[in-house]
């Protein structure tokens, strides 16, 4: 019997993993640029901690989570997104006894949502969080940084800004977005509807093009909020000018989870068409606490390695190259022999080479370095080998420089 994969849940292959390894790189690199270090927590929580976290009122935890019970009867879940498994983490080592922290991770997460492309139900994220710094500069900040990282990749973005309120503000804007939702409760689609009672903010999220007029004519928030939210808005604006950071603000900009104050965030590309979001974050400064820890504020983003591999390969970006420096082909035993000897001088120089045991006709052979993405071939045989000297070909120009074996490493770029 013929086994597949599970749907929705992808091989990233040696041809397309150079990309994911660029991104992943890049992430690294510039996230240390602002002080953040990275954190790497179980792919598997306690289901509780997302039911407290994120929300029991969302679509991830009512209709999206893998949960289980293992064999000792722990209700288990795969984890849906990254943010509450980095506090748990955060409160459980008591970290929060060495000040502010900034963190970041990469890694797998899991939703039983319709597979479609760029949104699959394993799927990877990279992301940011900061905790204990209430401050609206430090939102500016890490808005920066993942507007630092997206520009280094030469993706172009539109960032949207908004405010969805705090505990002030925001229960008695919720009361009237209710109250207007439901008696426009008939123009509205099936998951709208289903949304008024349980999370009505996630109504002005909507795409269905029949709900827009809707939600068009529905009050604002950002007309609503009370003095502490508004300042803190446009104190992050006046952090983002001073940085350079173009953005607009966005008020329908909302985020699927529970836990966001205040700062909202997205960026959006049109590479994709209607697949538009790249990343989003927000500020949380009640997380913390609402999962035992002490109140502790905090802020975070997360962006989607897939959409992002998507847009890369549709901004036309090459996937970096991964291949050996050199491939040796093998004329006859004497060859086959001194590749050896060659290809372990070379490795231990940092040189990448490959060769294929097998051996056989050239011609596969040359055909197999290509395969490789191997920059240069070198046939080795007995002539070669008695001479000291071969002949680099460059697989991409077809030409053909002569080189002395023991001058290999050098020439290909190590210390010789």
């Amino acid at each position: 019997m013929k086994l597949s994969g599970v749907k929705g849940m992808n091989d990233v292959l040696p041809a397309e993993v150079g990309r994911w390894q660029e991104m992943e790189a890049l992430a690294r690199e510039v996230f240390a640029l602002y002080g953040y270090r990275e954190i790497r927590t179980p792919v598997v929580e306690p289901a509780a901690l997302f039911a407290r976290g994120v929300g029991e009122a969302t679509d991830i935890v009512n209709k999206e989570m893998y949960v289980f019970e293992d064999k000792g009867d722990d209700r288990l879940a795969l984890r849906p997104e990254g943010t509450a498994g980095t506090v748990r983490a955060f409160i459980e080592h008591g970290a929060y006894v060495d000040g502010p922290q900034k963190w970041f991770y990469l890694g797998a997460m899991f939703r039983r949502e319709r597979p479609q492309r760029g949104r699959y139900r394993q799927f990877h994220q990279i992301g940011c969080e900061a905790f204990g710094v209430a401050e609206p500069l430090l939102d500016a900040e890490q808005i920066a940084l993942l507007a630092d990282y997206l520009g280094r990749l030469g993706v172009r973005t539109t960032l949207k800004l908004n405010s969805v309120g705090d505990g002030e503000c925001r229960p008695a804007y919720l009361a009237d977005l209710r109250s207007y939702l439901d008696g426009h409760r008939a123009a509205l689609c099936a998951d709208c509807r289903d949304r008024i009672d349980r999370n009505p903010l996630r109504v002005l999220d909507c795409k269905v093009a029949s709900c827009q007029p809707v939600l068009e004519a529905a009050p604002r928030l950002l007309d609503r909020l009370c003095a502490g939210c508004r300042d803190h808005l446009a104190a992050v604006r006046a952090g983002l000018d001073a940085l350079g950071v173009e953005h607009r603000l966005e008020p329908r900009l909302v985020r699927g989870l529970d836990y966001y104050v205040r700062t909202a965030f997205e960026f959006t590309s049109d590479a994709l068409g209607a697949q538009a979001a790249v990343a989003g974050g927000g500020r949380y400064d009640r997380l913390v606490e609402t999962l035992g820890g002490p109140p502790t504020p905090g802020i975070g983003f997360a962006l989607g390695a897939e959409r992002l591999a998507l847009i890369l390969e549709a901004m036309g970006r090459p996937v970096p190259p991964r291949g050996p420096a050199v491939f040796f082909v093998l004329a006859d035993p004497a060859g086959a022999t001194e590749a050896l000897r060659l290809a372990g001088a070379l490795r231990r120089a940092g040189v990448a080479c490959d060769l294929d045991a097998r051996a056989g006709k050239l011609k596969t052979q040359f055909r197999q370095a290509e395969r490789a993405g191997a920059r240069f071939a070198l046939v080795l045989g007995a002539a070669e080998v008695a001479s000291g000297e071969g002949k680099l070909k460059d697989l991409a120009t077809r030409a053909e420089t002569p080189v002395r074996l023991d001058e290999l490493a050098a020439r290909l770029g190590g210390p010789g």
